[in-house]
């Protein structure tokens, strides 16, 4: 007779995910994980796999998340500009507020395993190829309402925007530059006049 689970897989995935977002691949070790979700190690893995299967759940739980927020917010009717703005200034708040010590899970982990780990690298390009599409719809519908010239080429703008939000997420992290950080998103915001 198979045994039913003791706990919450759910929750201990959501846990999972706080605790690799908040120390990194390397610096989670299973002994880490057991004592903050509070199941056994057995159970783990039975349920998850290996430390880098639940990593990488961890990974597209924090997708899951964050993703919705972003497709509402630059999808939405109406003009299109004020809800980039609105992007790049919560990206900006983010990086210095109550998140900046975290940073964000896609960009940690860019910086970690990305360049040695392809399941982790293809959820990161993934994450940014969303992030990109989702501007980049924004953008041309600007462009179509007239709120943004035709001169602009709403893919490549994307991509700037991209390459910036990922960086300013780094720099607040790393060192939580005030200056920097809101000077670069003003710089942003320029380009979208």
């Amino acid at each position: 007779m198979a045994r039913t689970k003791e706990f919450d897989p759910e929750a201990a995935l959501q846990a999972a995910m706080e605790l690799f977002w908040q120390r990194g691949y390397e610096a989670t070790s299973m002994a880490d994980l057991v004592e903050r979700l509070g199941v056994g190690r057995a159970s783990l893995y039975a349920t998850f796999g290996s430390k880098h299967d639940l990593y990488l759940k961890a990974l597209d739980r924090y997708a899951e998340l964050t993703d919705p927020q972003l497709l509402a917010e630059l999808s939405q009717p109406g003009p299109a500009l004020p809800a980039v703005r609105a992007v790049l200034r919560r990206y900006a708040l983010n990086s210095l507020g109550e998140q900046r010590e975290r940073g964000c899970f896609v960009v940690n982990t860019a910086a970690e395993l990305a360049s040695h780990d392809a399941e982790s690298a293809r959820r990161v390009l993934a994450s940014w190829d969303h992030l990109e599409t989702l501007l980049a719809s924004a953008l041309t519908r600007a462009q179509a309402q007239g709120e943004l010239g035709p001169q602009k080429d709403p893919r490549a703008l994307a991509r700037l925007l991209l390459a910036l939000l990922q960086g300013v997420r780094l720099i607040g992290k790393a060192c939580g530059d005030d200056g920097r950080v809101r000077d670069a998103i003003a710089q942003a915001e320029s380009l979208l006049d």
